[in-house]
Parts: structure tokens; C-alpha cells; sequence
């Protein structure tokens, strides 16, 4: 399976905005009961901020292919849901439906990770049982991973566990 990852330019803009909204979709089960996640007026969800992307040096954006077929996004940025030191945290990370369970997300997965080295994090919502359950995987199925760890974090901004790790350079 040939999946690649290609870094989204500043004009591509409208494509990612409108996978975000796929991936809204899917992640509004998780908000139930509260105002997070409703649709607008136009019968859209609202839209991503994502300018920083093209603007701050420790964020990225890339469009996840499978062949000539667009599957998905990984947003990448610096910043901490634990509270610890980090280098790089997958801030987003959306396969469309139709590709999971095939081994798209892991392959993408781990080939964001091979694009630096240092301590990274992932945070899963706590909701999110499947996320969970595949972050685990992936992370300790990725080549050079060191110093795997989990915490469970409850505070303010965030709820769920993160996994920490390290990746050679």
C-alpha cells in the first residue's frame, strides 16, 4: 500500500477546511451535551484555525494519501497537554472511514514521526476509546520509539490519556 504524506500549502487551505469538517463530524459524538460541535446556520461546522500552520515554524500540515487518493490530514505542533517538556505533538490526526482498519493511519502515523526526532506526545480525549486503543499500537509499533510512556491527565484543558515517547535523530 503506497501511502504518503504531502505537506499542505497555504492555497490548499480550503481542502483541509473541508476535511475538518469530517473530522468534526466524527469527533461531535464526543461532545454530546454540550455546545461544542453544533452546526451552524449554514449547516457547517465552524471553521478550524489553522493560520498559524503557515505562519509558526513548529507547526505543520499534511494531506495523508493512499495512492492517488486523498485520505486524510495530520496537523503537528508544540504544544503540551501533560504539562511536559515536548519537541512535537500530533495536534490532529483524521483518516477517513473508508481507509481505517486497512493500515493507512499507522503507516501515516509513523511517518510523521520519522519527520523528527525528540520527544513527542499524543493526547487522546478520553471518550475517544478507539483512538486510544490505536495510538497505543501505533506508537509502540514505531521504529526507534524509546521511552514510551502513558499518563492520564484531568485538568481544565485537557481529559485523557497521553503518550509520550522518543525518537532518535
Amino acid at each position: 500500500m503506497n501511502v504518503r504524506l504531502e505537506p499542505v500549502l497555504r492555497e490548499q487551505e480550503p481542502v483541509l477546511q473541508n476535511l475538518m469538517q469530517f473530522y468534526i463530524h466524527d469527533f461531535s459524538e464526543f461532545w454530546a451535551g454540550t455546545p461544542k460541535g453544533d452546526l451552524l446556520a449554514d449547516g457547517r461546522f465552524e471553521a478550524y484555525p489553522l493560520a498559524s500552520y503557515w505562519t509558526e515554524p513548529e507547526r505543520d500540515a499534511f494531506f495523508i494519501w493512499r495512492g492517488d487518493v486523498l485520505a486524510g490530514f495530520v496537523l503537528v505542533n508544540a504544544y503540551s497537554h501533560s504539562g511536559r517538556p515536548i519537541d512535537h505533538s500530533v495536534a490532529e490526526f483524521f483518516v477517513l472511514r473508508k481507509h481505517r482498519g486497512s493500515g493507512v493511519a499507522v503507516q501515516a502515523a509513523h511517518l510523521i514521526f520519522a519527520t523528527r526526532s525528540g520527544v513527542w506526545e499524543v493526547a487522546v480525549a478520553r471518550k475517544n476509546v478507539a483512538a486510544t486503543k490505536f495510538w497505543r499500537k501505533a506508537v509502540a509499533a514505531t521504529p526507534g520509539a524509546t521511552e514510551i510512556t502513558e499518563i492520564d491527565v484531568t485538568t481544565a484543558e485537557w481529559n485523557g490519556p497521553v503518550i509520550l515517547f522518543r525518537l532518535a535523530g
